[in-house]
């Protein structure tokens, strides 16, 4: 009797064992698995920033004037290749990224669908800069879209020296290829998620 409860108890020993190593195990994997997510999200966050500062070099390149424009800017967003296409009933999309003071504070999607005469497909880099901080803290609260009267200006040099806010808020656009019979920005909506 004795050795059988000395038995059982080692089998529950090694049991014992058996779990905590399969535990361990566990939970190893987990810290895999979340640090290769970690890293995956660092390697997508570090390709939108080349993206950015792509289209950033070839804005300036096209009218150097909008430097000044994006350093007084209290933030601009930075969409660096939104694709639109349709016909009859058009889509756009794009990830772009929130810049405040030089540096990169967060992550913008912009979505738009839109109804009416279109037809064809186009990219382009959007710029969308805030004059005050208020369009700027509706923009991160997700409190933000644009009206059907909203209109982009077309980057062309020099193209820095007429822009103009309205209503807090500037909209510039370069096309980067494509032609899509119908260009506006209203309806586009935006969500943000800061880094």
């Amino acid at each position: 009797m004795a050795h059988a409860a000395l038995t059982a108890q080692g089998r529950r020993s090694e049991m014992g064992i058996t779990m905590k190593r399969e535990s361990i195990s566990l939970i190893t994997a987990l810290l895999v698995v979340a640090f290769a997510g970690a890293s995956r999200a660092a390697d997508e966050k570090a390709e939108l920033a080349a993206e950015v500062n792509e289209a950033k070099a070839t804005l300036l390149k096209t009218d150097a004037g909008l430097k000044d424009i994006m350093e007084k800017a209290k933030g601009y967003v930075l969409f660096p290749s939104v694709a639109k296409g349709g016909f009859g009933v058009g889509a756009a999309a794009d990830t772009g990224q929130l810049i405040e003071k030089g540096k990169a504070v967060g992550e913008a999607k912009l979505r738009q669908v839109s109804v009416g005469f279109q037809a064809g497909g186009q990219a382009y880099i959007e710029l969308v800069c805030f004059e005050d901080q208020t369009g700027l803290d509706n923009f991160k609260k997700e409190n933000f879209e644009f009206s059907a009267q909203v209109s982009a200006v077309a980057v062309t040099a020099g193209v820095a020296k007429n822009a103009k806010y309205e209503t807090g808020i500037m909209v510039l656009t370069l096309a980067k290829g494509g032609f899509m019979y119908e260009a506006s920005v209203g309806g586009q909506k935006f969500k943000y998620k800061a880094y």
